[in-house]
């Protein structure tokens, strides 16, 4: 029954794209001075995961419940290209990755907050501290 605790895998899932989005930061600007380098970045937690909501606004948390087998905690992240361009056409901004970097900090702090309050709650649940 408790196999699978929808918080723990959604927190997991959410540290996992943060990660995955700070090796898109770091990647991007690593290649600051590298001319005709394409700055690329991660589409936004919420967006993926309502990407992966059905028309009645509910997902699917296991095969077979509602209307198919989409797993929402275990999201394909996509890799985002950006607009602006130097003269070199290299389009990185190193202000606007370490503004990402800072997000991105956050929302993997985010989501150990939230494995260790669910935790705490399920071992105050189960009478242990």
């Amino acid at each position: 029954m408790f196999g699978k605790l929808e918080i723990f895998r959604m927190a997991s899932a959410m540290a996992k794209h943060a990660g995955t989005r700070q090796a898109a930061v770091a990647q991007n600007i690593a290649n600051a001075d590298t001319p005709g380098f394409k700055a690329r970045d991660i589409a936004g937690f919420a967006e993926v995961l309502s990407q992966r909501r059905n028309a009645s606004g509910q997902i699917a948390t296991r095969p077979g419940h509602l209307n198919g087998s989409i797993d929402p905690f275990q999201p394909e992240f996509q890799i985002v290209e950006t607009a602006a361009d130097s003269p070199n056409g290299n389009s990185v901004s190193i202000e606007e990755e370490m503004m990402k970097a800072v997000e991105t900090q956050r929302q993997h702090q985010r989501s150990i907050a939230i494995y260790r309050s669910s935790l705490n709650i399920l071992r105050t649940s189960l009478g242990r501290m």
